[in-house]
């Protein structure tokens, strides 16, 4: 599959919340360049690069994930509040990958590891055919704003074992044998815009939800109707809009901004 491109916008129509990543990274290069001394600086310059950032800084990414995966427990939860505590407009940032019209025919495809076969289709009546779990928490970005929020959908851990994905063995998931499972959970948009890679520790957590409400209200197109993940122990990047594509696989799938130079982890 080739890889989509970004459009080339106009500076006037680099949308906002862009042009604040932007900045962001600017100002870390500065802080760099400030606190370490010109030879270490300019060897790091001259690195080969690593997914969007030079080969060194992608190691210290990496070193940080391996923390981050030390303490990450599925008993661990994000902390939640009751419903009047929710924003009654919810905050709406980044459009990668909603661009193009929701399609009229949409169904979650669901891809087999081999490659062979049909994909699973299922309708958004199958996601809401599961048991329906509601959360209050506050949503985290990574550019440094946070909200509580109200969504409700199915657990993705309840999908997983009601259609037996994510393992080897094509059996529902074991916790008691972690072998048998798939490292990773791959989701695209359907335009192919915006994908992201979960490792499946996280896509397996209690409080990770295949959302479709809002405030107690079908979730609408900015906010990624008709179906979206809600991962409260990630940052908002991870958090895809729009599903139209899930796969499982051992090796990182491709994910959207960390082929930008951000860390691929992105756990809270």
């Amino acid at each position: 599959m080739s890889q989509p491109k970004e459009p080339q916008l106009p500076e006037s129509e680099i949308p906002e919340s862009v042009a604040r990543r932007q900045l962001i990274k600017s100002f870390g290069w500065f802080a760099l360049a400030s606190a370490v001394p010109f030879g270490v600086y300019e060897w790091i310059t001259k690195s080969p690069g690593a997914q969007g950032i030079k080969r060194p800084l992608r190691k210290v990414l990496e070193a940080n994930e391996q923390v981050a995966r030390t303490y990450f427990s599925n008993t661990h939860l994000v902390p939640t509040f009751s419903v009047s505590e929710a924003a009654k407009k919810a905050r709406v940032n980044g459009y990668d990958g909603l661009k193009s019209p929701i399609p009229d025919d949409w169904q979650l495809q669901i891809d087999h590891p081999s490659g062979s076969g049909q994909p699973l289709m299922l309708p958004i009546d199958a996601i809401k055919a599961l048991p329906k779990h509601e959360m209050v928490y506050e949503f985290k970005c990574i550019e440094g704003w946070s909200q509580v929020q109200h969504w409700g959908g199915a657990r993705l851990s309840d999908f997983l074992a009601t259609y037996k994905l994510g393992t080897k063995s094509g059996n529902g998931p074991n916790p008691d044998n972690p072998a048998d499972f798939y490292k990773y959970i791959g989701l695209e948009t359907p335009d192919k815009g915006y994908y992201v890679g979960i490792d499946i520790e996280s896509a397996m957590h209690p409080q990770t939800l295949l959302a479709y409400e809002l405030n107690g209200q079908p979730i609408t197109a900015p906010h990624g109707a008709p179906l979206r993940l809600i991962i409260p122990v990630k940052y908002g990047v991870k958090n895809l809009k729009r599903i139209g594509r899930m796969f499982f696989s051992d090796e990182r799938p491709r994910d959207f901004w960390a082929e930008r130079g951000y860390d691929y982890y992105v756990g809270l």
